[in-house]
């Protein structure tokens, strides 16, 4: 298919380049470091050889969400976000930006998110999970109260907003010790992800911001799976589910959450999620320079659906949702 649209594509800057390097092995660290720093050069031939017209971009993980410091955080997300942009200038047509944001103060990251939205033209925001705050050892979640400003002006900009993963700080890591191999995309990265993304479900948020979007990759990090039981277990007891919310869990999921492709590239996977949240809530996606692009492209140009809904799936969707015309 050509003309797809690639929106969980990263890139690093020097100074969060070593953010990266624990996701690859010794040996396939300098092709990882090559390609996180490149962005005009293999990465549009890549596009090209594969279809894609155009890559949504974001600063890797995680980057900002992991800089306790306020200040030294802002001035981050700053760079970063200043970086991207003159890259998107060199080639708007192929390349547009997701802002990094220092959610270490949501006056800071809306003060951020409007910057970048109505000055630098970026068309959403990737966040790279909870945010480490100084003074405090615990994970901040963006469900807090504290956070509905923020969301109120996410909700007003009309952007998406996507939750991307990062690995759960050590002092929450128990569970995993012994087993490091399932840190990172293998398990902890979906796990904490969906766990967030419930939060934000359970908390009411969409009932106060019913407008919002919210973005998760790699098909989803396992909810569309999970969601008839979310709200059904244990049916013949008197007690359900007690959170906030005044609905359904799998009713926001279905009305305010957009799932990708990324680094999932399995076609009975994209089945379910089609049967689960329909083929307008899914958006292709790579997760350059993670997985690659010839993978991810030649999967999805080959899987047995529709070709009505590989074009919604490829390309449709995210124009509409990021507003790209």
């Amino acid at each position: 298919m050509q003309g797809k649209v690639a929106l969980e594509e990263h890139f690093a800057l020097e100074e969060t380049l070593q953010d990266s390097a624990g996701f690859a092995p010794e040996a396939d660290w300098p092709e990882l470091k090559v390609r996180l720093l490149d962005i005009q050069d293999r990465r549009l031939r890549e596009m090209d050889a594969n279809g894609i017209e155009m890559m949504l971009l974001s600063l890797n993980a995680p980057a900002v969400q992991a800089i306790p410091d306020l200040k030294t955080a802002t001035e981050l997300s700053r760079r970063a976000n200043d970086y991207l942009a003159e890259h998107v200038q060199r080639r708007p047509g192929r390349f547009k930006g997701l802002a990094a944001l220092p959610m270490q103060s949501p006056i800071a990251a809306t003060r951020e998110l409007i910057r970048c939205v109505k000055e630098l033209g970026f068309c959403g925001a990737l966040t790279n999970g909870f945010t480490q705050i100084e003074g405090s050892d615990a994970a901040v979640y963006y469900d807090l109260k504290s956070y509905w400003p923020f969301w109120e002006e996410v909700e007003r900009l009309d952007v998406p907003f996507y939750l991307h993963p990062r690995n759960p700080l050590p002092k929450d890591a128990a569970i995993y010790e012994g087993h490091r191999w399932l840190m990172g995309p293998t398990w902890a990265f979906g796990q904490e992800t969906a766990v967030h993304a419930l939060r934000l479900m359970g908390s009411g948020l969409f009932d106060a911001y019913p407008g919002l979007n919210i973005i998760l990759g790699h098909m989803g990090e396992g909810l569309p799976y999970s969601m008839w039981r979310i709200d059904n277990h244990n049916k013949w007891m008197r007690e359900q589910n007690r959170y906030p919310a005044k609905r359904k869990i799998a009713d926001y999921f279905r009305e305010n959450f957009y799932i990708t492709t990324s680094g999932n590239f399995r076609s009975q996977t994209l089945i379910d999620a089609m049967l689960e949240i329909g083929s307008d809530r899914i958006l292709f996606s790579a997760d350059w320079p993670f997985e690659n692009i010839d993978h991810a492209s030649q999967w999805f140009d080959a899987a047995p659906i529709a070709e009505g809904d590989r074009t919604k799936i490829g390309r449709d969707n995210a124009w509409s949702l990021f507003k790209l015309g």
